[in-house]
């Protein structure tokens, strides 16, 4: 989703200018680049410390290798997810050189599962949030409440990986709640790892939330260095976090969450508009109609859920879905609808009034080139 307004002009300070970013103003000498995002992540979540990294595949490298390399993780089989670009976490804890344990069945995993899995070489018990697909039915998920009693009987840290990192609950929106940050920090979690975009509204970022003493581990590590992010990340980022202190305005001023919250009503009279401005541009070689259709979030996010919209249809004659679609997608800017019932569909709840403009532009000079 696009960054906030607040986040672009962060991005754009921090690369108009220099910037402290290794200095400690105070004194005058090198300091942490990510110290102020690292106490508002902290404040915000109610975190003892944080750390981060380029991307959330990275955090959990980071985490699997500074603290089980050579040693055993135990998972629930139904939690070895691969995410986008076939990246799979059994790859990735092969790569860290942790020992992989499988427990449970593909449907049900139990407490007993993990506990009869540990042993002496055990360094972690992960749990990893299925955040892009979902398995419904006969099914049994240890919490990560009872992980982290069990981890603390056994004196093991729990890693929760939970992905979208979302901070704020959506179930007010009609979707299912996705794991929540402040709900995984508060369960006692020794590690909590997600991603800085997605549900959080952010640029692309791994961010760990965790105990000092294991996070003060991971930011020694070499593998750090490699993966630390850029200034103008951290800008985006820490722009991102502090909307996040006003609980209502946040809705309306990230991107994600207001196309999120959007009311069907508004999404229709948006729908109505855009198909009555592109009409006027193309005239009888186009059909549009505006009619009922479903949103998803997407990016990894939420699978299964869906939001009530309106969506603009377009048909064109002699002119197939396909073509319809390719000539928008190579369009500058590209714009990307979907094709449903042999027709193309633009949602207007992805669609920020400003961008109305162009996409009516796009249509214009479009419509002499359809038979």
């Amino acid at each position: 989703a696009p960054l906030a307004q607040e986040a672009l002009r962060a991005i754009y300070d921090a690369a108009a200018a220099y910037c402290p970013l290794e200095v400690d103003v105070q004194s005058g000498k090198r300091g942490s680049r990510t110290t102020h995002v690292e106490r508002l992540l902290c404040s915000l979540t109610g975190a003892e410390a944080a750390l981060v990294v380029n991307n959330n595949a990275a955090a959990v490298l980071l985490v699997l290798q500074a603290l089980a390399q050579g040693k055993e993780v135990i998972v629930s089989r139904s939690q070895l997810v691969e995410i986008g670009g076939s990246f799979r976490m059994p790859d990735v804890m092969a790569q860290s050189g942790a020992k992989l344990v499988e427990v449970g069945t593909t449907n049900k995993t139990y407490l007993s599962d993990y506990r009869n899995a540990i042993t002496d070489n055990t360094a972690l018990l992960l749990k990893v949030h299925a955040s892009n697909f979902r398995i419904t039915g006969f099914t049994a998920e240890v919490s990560i409440e009872e992980l982290m009693s069990l981890g603390r009987e056994r004196g093991i840290p729990v890693a929760y990986d939970i992905g979208s990192g979302a901070l704020r609950d959506l179930s007010a929106f009609g979707l299912a709640s996705e794991p929540l940050v402040m709900h995984s920090v508060a369960a006692g979690a020794d590690l909590t790892t997600f991603s800085g975009d997605k549900l959080l509204g952010g640029p692309q970022a791994g961010i760990i939330l965790g105990k000092e003493k294991l996070v003060g581990r991971l930011k020694k590590h070499p593998l750090t260095r490699a993966l630390r992010v850029g200034k103008l990340t951290l800008a985006a980022l820490e722009a991102t976090l502090r909307l996040y202190w006003d609980d209502e305005g946040v809705t309306q001023r990230l991107p994600v969450l207001r196309m999120i919250a959007l009311p069907l009503v508004e999404v229709a009279l948006r729908a109505e508009l855009l198909a009555r401005q592109i009409q006027a541009v193309v005239g009888p070689r186009f059909t549009l109609a505006v009619q009922d259709d479903v949103s998803t979030v997407g990016g990894g996010s939420l699978p299964g859920e869906v939001l009530p919209t309106k969506v603009v249809s377009v048909s064109a004659n002699g002119l197939s879905p396909d073509d319809l679609a390719t000539r928008l997608r190579t369009n500058h800017p590209p714009i990307f609808g979907r094709i449903a019932d042999d027709k193309l569909l633009l949602d207007p709840r992805t669609i920020a009034e400003s961008q109305s403009e162009a996409i009516v532009a796009a249509f214009q000079r479009m419509a002499p080139q359809s038979p």
